[in-house]
């Protein structure tokens, strides 16, 4: 078991034992080492030291200081106890003869460790001295307990406060423990609060010399978890100065490792907002509205996923055993993973192509076989405006699946076209033609000069085809297609001016006498192949 979970099992049986403890202790026997411990501690908790002085090995004191001594190390001996060992009772033999097989002598018993800083390891032994019926925690124990009562700084506390505070005792806490814990508390509040607003001047101090604003919301969402953290801090540097009994201040120490989970947790998601706002106004800056669209979602499952850590790690340090809701969360996720496969794969895809960019919203593209005009990058779908004015919608995971042609990211634009000359044109007039149209090119600052190109490259079934190769130095369509048309016009003008023009589908036809065939040639012909085949 946890420790976390025995702190909460040891306050459950403190709240019994003070149950108990409210009526008059009666006189035992401690006929079993389970029998004394208990009837030990249930004295002690009555406020009766005297008679938990009994279960005491005090044979080396004369009986005059027994009845002074026994008491106060009673007393001493229980808040050493309460310190360091909670006493599992169930643990211990209920035989008259003990445990007989834990390796000790038939008289004695072991009960556990007394540990503290400063101070060597301390057995808790119970032993039964021949000729008598009772168990008696062991004058070695004893012996050791100024020792350590002096290492915890019990008596340092005890000896200045007046016996009232010290012996008022419930659950375990004196009177004065009581009262210490809400006014410890209360400092660590003050104490938190006053660190906090020095931390906070400095930071908004050094936020003010920058030009971002974010590093100001980062100071302001900070100060609620980090006031939390330095409360609970605070608190546990002064919770060893109470000298609380082990099981509440394990209980303590839980809740305050739990507090301190929360509170990083809060910093945390405060820092996920702080984030979030960070990349919404910069993705609105460089023209992402995409990827802005995304930024709720992403925050949301942010938070989500650290809220469910944040509530595993506190349950932990509770005591809880995690490890059946990791699994019954991980069988859940996968069920609920494979009902939403599509809408999963969908909004992955819509990450993807907030992630990578291939489009984004006001782009003209080709996706698949057809073009059109992003207009909205969703979590589940991508909506595209096509050139009939219509509005295709696409799951992402198959938009993102598809091969994207972006003509916004064009940087030029391509201009060819195909010349085709009649076959008229001579060679010279072809050579005028090819300079002139070079010339034209390079002289229009609008055509990028590498690569721009005019040449000769074939005969055609009517034409003699030139090729005119250029990129236009513009990313706008429209601006592309004016400068295109100015640059078609003054092609037509120079062809014009070689006393060429552009062929068109056409056949010409040549008529003459025919002569038929010549009779003696054929004659010829068919007696030599007729003594050829006579020769085999």
């Amino acid at each position: 078991m946890s420790k976390p979970m025995l702190a909460m099992a040891a306050l459950a049986a403190l709240l019994l034992a003070s149950a108990s403890a409210a009526q008059p202790a009666t006189e035992g026997d401690g006929a079993t080492p389970r029998a004394a411990m208990r009837e030990f501690l249930t004295a002690c908790r009555a406020g009766d030291y005297g008679e938990a002085a009994r279960y005491l090995d005090l044979r080396h004191l004369s009986p005059a200081r027994r009845e002074d001594a026994g008491p106060a190390l009673a007393r001493r001996f229980k808040a050493v106890l309460d310190r360091t060992l909670w006493v599992e009772l169930e643990a211990l033999s209920d035989s008259a003869d003990g445990d007989l097989e834990d390796g000790l002598a038939p008289e004695r018993e072991r009960v556990g460790s007394l540990r503290a800083a400063g101070a060597p390891a301390v057995d808790v032994l119970l032993e039964r001295h021949a000729g008598e019926p009772s168990w008696q925690i062991a004058a070695s124990t004893l012996d050791a307990v100024p020792a350590l009562a002096e290492a915890l700084g019990i008596d340092w506390i005890e000896e200045r406060l007046p016996a009232f505070w010290v012996e008022t005792r419930f659950l375990e806490l004196a009177l004065w423990q009581w009262v210490g814990l809400p006014a410890l508390l209360l400092a660590a509040l003050l104490v938190a609060w006053l660190a906090n607003l020095a931390l906070s001047l400095v930071a908004s101090r050094l936020a003010a010399r920058t030009e971002q604003p974010y590093d100001d919301l980062v100071v302001s969402a900070a100060r609620g978890p980090v006031r939390l953290l330095l409360t609970v801090l605070a608190f546990r540097l002064g919770q060893g100065f109470l000298a609380l009994a082990l099981p509440v201040d394990r209980a303590l120490a839980a809740l305050a490792n739990a507090l301190l989970v929360l509170g990083t947790a809060w910093l945390t998601l405060r820092s996920v907002d702080v984030a979030a706002t960070f990349l919404r106004h910069r993705w609105q800056a460089s023209g992402r509205p995409g990827a802005v669209g995304l930024v709720p979602l992403g925050r949301r499952v942010a938070k989500v996923f650290l809220g469910a850590i944040a509530v595993i790690a506190v349950l932990q340090n509770l005591g809880v055993n995690v490890t059946g809701i990791l699994a019954g969360l991980g069988v859940g996720g996968l069920a609920v993973a494979l009902a939403a496969q599509k809408t999963v794969e969908n909004l992955f895809g819509g990450v993807t192509l907030a992630a990578d960019r291939p489009v984004r919203v006001g782009d003209f593209c080709r996706f698949g076989d057809r073009v059109g005009t992003i207009e909205e990058i969703g979590l589940r779908s991508t909506r595209v405006r096509t050139l009939d004015r219509t509005v295709v919608t696409v799951p992402n995971s198959e938009f993102s699946a598809l091969a994207l042609e972006n003509f916004a990211e064009r940087d030029r634009i391509w201009f060819r076209t195909v010349l085709g000359l009649r076959y008229e044109t001579t060679a010279d007039q072809l050579r005028h033609v090819l300079a002139s149209l070079t010339q034209l090119l390079r002289d229009d600052p609008r055509v990028d000069p590498d690569p721009a190109r005019v040449r000769f490259v074939g005969f055609g079934a009517f034409s003699l085809d030139l090729e005119v190769f250029a990129y236009i130095r513009t990313r706008d369509f429209g601006e592309f297609l004016r400068i295109r048309e100015e640059l078609l016009l003054a092609i037509m003008d120079t062809v014009a001016a070689s006393g060429s023009s552009f062929a068109f589908p056409s056949q010409t036809i040549y008529t003459a006498t025919d002569d038929g065939l010549d009779e003696e040639k054929a004659r010829r012909a068919i007696e030599e192949v007729r003594a050829q085949r006579s020769k085999g």
